[in-house]
């Protein structure tokens, strides 16, 4: 029933993922029911126990099997509505002890949590049980009614469903007419079953991932380990380049000019002349080692940059490339250095990427300001199929981007045009 030919609402009731929306509606009752009572009966016995020594290891306890539960409600979550949802930290007492460990887990918000869902999913899990299997057998039972009609002279003695009996007459679904309005109303409920089964789901992907996931607080700080994992190594693979382009370009010719001195020297006296076009070679390397080592200054961090800001840096930069370049600059000030800086160089990639893939005759870049971030755009009419996880350029460009709360959105369909948009934090 995946043909396209097919509507998607006629779709939905023999889909794969309809089903197992259902069947989560349907396991959740009896898992709810486990988990609220066994949530409910120890922590009332531990906090009840609290005047002794006891309520604190079994509300630690009610706590850990809360936490245990927990593991079970991602898992299904995982299996049968494909939200992957990421576990919260563990609890790790400070000396090791199950003394550490009990107060570990009374403070870890994480816990309660897990209880506070055991308690709220207890009646969501009734309510949502009751409308998707209503939806369910209401809907098949009367579609089919048609072909299972037979049933009721057959065995009950009566002409088909009754819809309203007293003492001097009963009304039944057993006319032609009357059947088709109900396998007609009945199809009505089977088409509405999918989204009303999704719906109800969603509610509890919300409630797994914001209460069975890991706090707002523990995800900051993963992101921002990840985030300074991919600086380091940002700065380690500059410095390598940085290293490489000094010992490949300006550390040559210093090299080369020292031997051609050295020869000058030598032939001086018995040669003037060739110590006169030695020299004169010697002035040569010197200029293309000074320019080199401008070129290498201006890749670390370009004066002009510094001195006029991004407008007059990002005109600079698209009057060296190849391709013809519009720069459209509308800033009310300057935002911190270091944000200034990546951005100049996010556009400089982007500008290189432009020359050496895109096969584009014209470019254009944008900056302005959006409330409190700095936006990018980089344009291009070239052949397109720019994709970040397909090449490292991007991809790393990205990893740069995500390190300071920044994003980068490619648009860059087979055959063009290509619209590269970066949004950094102003910061100013």
């Amino acid at each position: 029933m995946d043909s396209p030919l097919v509507p998607a609402a006629l779709r939905a009731p023999f889909q794969a993922r309809t089903w197992k929306a259902f069947l989560f509606t349907l396991v959740g009752l009896p898992l709810s029911v486990l988990w609220f009572s066994l949530a409910v009966s120890l922590t009332s016995a531990g906090v009840g126990l609290l005047i002794t020594f006891l309520g604190i290891p079994v509300l630690a306890a009610s706590l850990a099997v809360c936490r245990g539960l927990g593991a079970v409600e991602r898992a299904r979550v995982r299996g049968l509505l494909g939200a992957d949802v990421a576990a919260p930290e563990p609890v790790r007492g400070r000396t090791g002890g199950a003394f550490s460990w009990m107060a570990a887990m009374l403070r870890s918000g994480a816990s309660w949590r897990h209880l506070l869902y055991a308690l709220v999913h207890f009646p969501w899990a009734v309510f949502s049980f009751s409308v998707s299997l209503v939806f369910f057998t209401w809907g098949w039972a009367l579609f089919t009614y048609p072909v299972w009609r037979w049933v009721f002279p057959a065995y009950l003695g009566q002409d088909g469903i009754q819809l309203y009996g007293d003492e001097t007459h009963a009304l039944y679904l057993d006319s032609p007419f009357e059947v088709g309005v109900a396998c007609l109303v009945g199809l009505l409920f089977v088409l509405a079953w999918p989204p009303v089964v999704r719906g109800l789901t969603a509610v509890d992907r919300v409630l797994v991932a914001g209460l069975l996931g890991p706090g707002r607080l523990a995800e900051r700080v993963t992101e921002l380990e990840s985030d300074r994992g991919a600086v380091v190594d940002t700065a380690a693979a500059d410095l390598r380049r940085i290293e490489r382009d000094l010992h490949d370009g300006p550390q040559a010719r210093l090299a080369s000019l020292a031997m051609d001195l050295g020869l000058a020297r030598e032939t001086l006296a018995s040669d003037p002349k060739a110590a006169a076009v030695l020299v004169d070679e010697a002035h040569g390397e010197v200029k293309l080692a000074l320019k080199e080592l401008r070129d290498l200054a201006r890749g670390i961090h370009p004066a002009v940059l510094t001195d006029r800001g991004l407008d007059a840096a990002l005109s600079s930069v698209a009057a060296r490339c190849a391709v013809p370049v519009a720069v459209t600059v509308d800033l009310p000030g300057r935002p911190v250095a270091a944000i200034e800086g990546l951005a100049y160089f996010t556009v400089t990639e982007l500008l290189q990427n432009v020359t050496r893939h895109a096969r584009a005759r014209r470019a254009s870049v944008d900056v302005w300001r959006s409330e409190e971030r700095l936006m990018l755009q980089v344009r291009d009419d070239g052949v397109g199929g720019a994709d970040p996880a397909r090449g490292q350029g991007l991809a790393g460009l990205a990893e740069r981007l995500r390190s300071v709360d920044g994003v980068l959105a490619v648009d860059s369909p087979a055959g063009g045009p290509t619209t590269v948009t970066a949004e950094l934090p102003w910061r100013a």
